[in-house]
């Protein structure tokens, strides 16, 4: 009787054990580094046919980093080394002492937090070009990361004493006395990862330097967090009274903040508190602090994710049934935003997510009953939701990305951080194969195969 049992079940065991190795086999890291990340992608609707002769921006440097993060945990991967370096040199002068743009001059404007965070890739390519004996671009690469860490720390504008939130950094100088949820993923990781690395040779400046970083992150989270929603408003302004923050709440609660939670905002949020943490040291005095803050937004993005998809709304706190309220949002006289497209389901957000629960899991930061299987549902669902095959072809596809959304400026009135604006913004339209994705998504993968690897 036994021997018949056996029989039966034989189908199923042969099935379950190929679709383990198919399963295996899929490396869906792999699969979009070689489908967009090293070209063939769009950063803020701009067309990039290579990552190698891409110009300077924090959307390709997040693919540029998340192609060097994949060659680290698959080092066979050489070809995507080259591919991060030849953009890193492409945008570095010839001893590293200025990133430049396409007409030679500087890429890092005054008081811009964005143009930071693309030099995260220069941390490691200095670690290998120095294993490699390349003393040369080893050097230019520390000069490199030097410059940025110093930019952002001695000479990017901050709010004045005698504010609300004195010493934060402005998102940028257009921005005056803002922040915004994205600047903490711009400045603060690779500010943590420069004291981490090299800032522990003057112990008075290194605990300086984790006062100002955890400060960034205490201020905004003050300002921005509802604790009722357990979300945290796209951002803030010290003066909400001045023209550029016409966006802002005019009263209490939560002055100065932007009226919507967008999944996107949170999702560098979360993972700047991630990355940070990951380099900050255990003894600070704010460390518990910090980690804490970054428990509050995996409960509350816990809540608030779709229970049938596993994923998140561009609008955090609404589903499908949202919609644009084709009456637009009147400024200053002017109707803007004018549309009734509905909320959906994002996957930049998604993904940044879904890498910042796993991440944060590994690291220990975060409760792995509590929050696993919400990230491997996330990832299962970015999967059947996002990823598309191409026919006829071994590439795939990432669908349903927000291409941008911000605030403001006075000039740009539009942007009024609404429903209507989010929804059917002039410059907020959804996309495909966009970095802002297809970097995070990579990022999610890298960690998901971790995971997997540790599991077997």
């Amino acid at each position: 009787m036994r021997k018949y049992v056996i029989v039966a079940l034989l189908p199923i065991l042969l099935m379950a054990c190929g679709q383990n190795q198919n399963n295996k086999a899929t490396l869906w890291s792999h699969k979009m580094v070689d489908s967009h990340g090293l070209g063939d992608f769009y950063c803020n609707r701009h067309y990039q046919s290579k990552l190698d002769s891409t110009g300077w921006d924090y959307v390709s440097g997040l693919v540029a980093g998340a192609v060097l993060e994949t060659w680290k945990q698959y080092p066979e991967k050489k070809a995507y080394y080259q591919s991060v370096k030849a953009f890193a040199d492409l945008n570095l002068n010839e001893d590293g002492t200025m990133i430049i743009n396409s007409k030679g001059g500087s890429a890092l404007r005054p008081s811009n937090i964005d143009d930071l965070p693309a030099g995260r890739i220069y941390f490691t390519l200095y670690e290998e070009e120095l294993r490699k004996g390349n003393t040369k671009d080893a050097n230019r690469y520390r000069n490199a990361v030097d410059l940025i860490r110093n930019t952002l720390k001695y000479n990017h504008s901050r709010i004045a004493a005698g504010l609300p939130g004195a010493g934060g950094f402005f998102h940028k100088a257009i921005y005056p006395n803002q922040m915004w949820l994205d600047g903490l993923y711009m400045g603060s990781p690779i500010y943590a990862q420069w004291e981490s690395t090299f800032g522990k040779t003057d112990s008075v400046e290194f605990n300086r330097s984790w006062d100002d970083i955890a400060l960034q992150f205490k201020t905004i989270h003050q300002k921005t967090y509802d604790v009722e929603k357990q979300l945290n408003y796209h951002a803030w302004s010290a003066t909400p009274a001045d023209s550029n923050s016409f966006w802002a709440n005019q009263q209490d609660p939560f002055l100065g903040s932007s009226p919507e939670f967008w999944a996107r905002g949170m999702g560098w949020y979360f993972a700047a508190l991630v990355d940070v943490l990951e380099f900050m040291p255990e003894d600070h005095s704010s460390y518990r602090e910090i980690v804490d803050i970054a428990n509050q937004v995996a409960a509350g993005l816990k809540r608030w994710q779709d229970d049938g998809s596993g994923l998140w709304y561009q609008l955090l706190q609404y589903d499908a049934d949202m919609t644009a309220d084709g009456k637009g949002d009147r400024v200053a006289g002017e109707v803007y935003n004018i549309g009734h497209a509905a909320n959906y389901l994002e996957s930049s957000a998604s993904c940044i997510f879904t890498y910042a629960y796993l991440k944060g899991i590994r690291l220990g930061l975060l409760d792995k009953a509590t929050y696993l299987p919400i990230a491997e549902k996330a990832y299962q669902g970015i999967l059947e939701t996002f990823i598309k095959e191409q026919q006829n072809d071994s590439k795939i596809d990432i669908v349903q990305i927000c291409a941008s959304a911000g605030l403001g400026p006075a000039k740009d009135p539009s942007r009024t951080g609404t429903i209507n604006y989010y929804l059917a913004g002039k410059d907020v339209t959804v996309v495909e194969n966009e970095g802002k994705a297809i970097g995070t998504f990579i990022l999610a993968s890298l960690e998901y195969e971790q995971m997997n690897d540790i599991i077997r």
